[in-house]
């Protein structure tokens, strides 16, 4: 993965930096050590590290803004860092960079149930905005496998999404305004705690910018009463074609599950060594809730049972308790975790139409053959969001490199059946190179043309989301202009 060359004149003013960085932070919240820092040398995607050259950890808006003020007039550039846990290389340093974390702003700072909404920090993790509502029976909605440990930060930096995205949406369809600072110290309010701002779409462009604009230090978030019930139902096949129809059916029906989520053989091994969640032995499995009263449940499970016999299951299993429908979710928000256990593996998140679903897996289990690569699928199949893991050697010479081939591929198969490189993991600088395979150079002038506006410098997350040949030849077109 190819990176920028360092800026040796910004690595020079290390020292000055640390001294002024000092200044507006506690002591322990610079982090400038060669050896501490290599802690912050990646995120989940962990392929690829490089330690930055520094590490700061704020505690507040009013020290981030000092913060990138400082980095702004030293021309440093800054990679904003949740939680560490995205799979895109999302928080990947540069040599040269100051890496801000907001870890220790975790705090909740208003909760309004009349008006179901809630204010924390961006460093509060994503399962404890539900843990800080729930006793009031209201739930944060989007759900990331990740969510015990992913920062609200990353989820509106990478539009996150989850399990449960089907009915509930991603976190845009449940973001009502942020506070963000941008690069030059400014602190701005985005939206607030109401339904729509006037105006421009400013939130909507924020949400999804890969911290490419600015860096969000609170967040107004939607928060729901939770339902009166839900319960899932597992349904195997020994034919993934065959559960990607079912899928399509239930979609075509006009039932909207909360729900619906598609494990192919190898995750289902996995997750039940590691969970042991009493998964049937099968090629495809698809867990699918819905929820409501349990005249709804009853009703809407019997739809979906009725469509999923129509494909001839291999098994049909209700869930016939609290206990039982978490031991379902568990093996499922473990896959990530259970696949790691059997190799090294690079996991994608293209979406493609869900009536393409047939056609992708099938295409998918071609290339894993001509690659030589395993594939285990574990996706949101009611919105068509992939997951393709493709499992490698790391220690083997060429094995990244096969994969990397290999996942292009996949991700190109996305856009080519109409869909796109990234649903929730965003595109970092694992797509970053593919962005040309579903965008123009004129879509992507457009879309830096965006970023011009906030981050003139191009300080803020550098390396990501465009592709470094046309940064560059834009780059060099703006100097010649100059």
């Amino acid at each position: 993965m190819e990176m920028p060359t360092p800026n040796a004149a910004v690595l020079a003013r290390k020292a000055r930096l640390v001294e002024r960085l000092q200044r507006v932070l506690p002591e322990d919240a610079v982090i400038h050590d060669e050896a501490e820092t290599r802690a912050y040398e990646c995120d989940a995607l962990t392929a690829y590290k490089c330690p930055p050259m520094l590490a700061v950890l704020p505690a507040s808006t009013q020290e981030v803004s000092g913060v990138l003020r400082i980095c702004h007039e030293e021309g440093v550039p800054v990679v904003p860092r949740g939680s560490g846990t995205s799979l895109a290389g999302g928080a990947l340093p540069t040599a040269d960079s100051v890496i801000l974390g907001v870890a220790r702003m975790n705090d909740v700072l208003e909760t309004d149930y009349a008006n179901r909404i809630i204010r924390v920090q961006s460093g509060r993790t994503n399962l404890s905005v539900t843990g800080a509502v729930e006793e009031e029976d209201f739930f944060y909605a989007p759900d990331p496998s990740s969510q015990l440990a992913c920062a609200i930060a990353g989820n509106v930096a990478m539009n996150s999404g989850g399990a449960h995205c089907l009915k509930y949406g991603v976190t845009t369809n449940n973001l009502l305004g942020v506070t963000m600072v941008m690069m030059d110290g400014t602190v701005v309010e985005i939206g607030g705690g109401h339904l729509d701002a006037g105006g421009l779409d400013l939130l909507g462009v924020i949400c999804g910018s890969e911290g490419q604009l600015g860096v969000v230090t609170e967040a107004t978030l939607r928060i729901l009463r939770k339902p009166e019930g839900a319960r899932p139902v597992l349904i195997a096949f020994d034919d993934n074609e065959v559960a990607g129809h079912c899928v399509s059916d239930i979609i075509k029906s006009g039932i909207l599950p909360v729900a619906i989520e598609f494990m192919d053989t190898l995750c289902i091994q996995a997750c039940e060594n590691f969970a042991k969640a009493g998964y049937p032995d099968c090629h495809a499995l698809l867990i699918v809730e819905v929820e409501g009263s349990e005249a709804e449940i009853d009703y809407q499970l019997s739809k979906i049972v009725e469509i999923a016999k129509r494909h001839n299951p291999v098994e049909l299993r209700e869930s016939q308790s609290a206990e039982e429908s978490a031991k379902i979710w568990l093996g499922r928000k473990s896959a990530f975790g259970a696949m790691g256990q059997m190799n090294d593996y690079m996991c994608l998140d293209g979406t493609i139409p869900v009536s393409s679903l047939p056609m992708v897996l099938r295409r998918i289990g071609e290339l894993s053959e001509q690659y030589g690569l395993p594939v285990g699928n574990v996706f949101h199949a009611g919105d068509g969001n992939m997951h393709p893991l493709i499992l490698f050697d790391a220690n083997k010479p060429g094995d990244l490199e096969l994969c990397e081939e290999f996942g292009a591929e996949i991700l190109k198969l996305c856009v080519d059946a109409g869909g796109c490189l990234t649903g929730e993991h965003g595109v970092g600088v694992e797509k970053r190179d593919l962005m040309l395979h579903q965008y123009t150079a004129e879509d992507l002038e457009a879309q830096m043309a965006v970023k011009d506006v906030f981050d003139p410098a191009w300080l803020l997350n550098p390396a990501k989301v465009f592709p470094l040949s046309v940064t560059e030849t834009r780059r060099e077109a703006k100097i010649a202009a100059e």
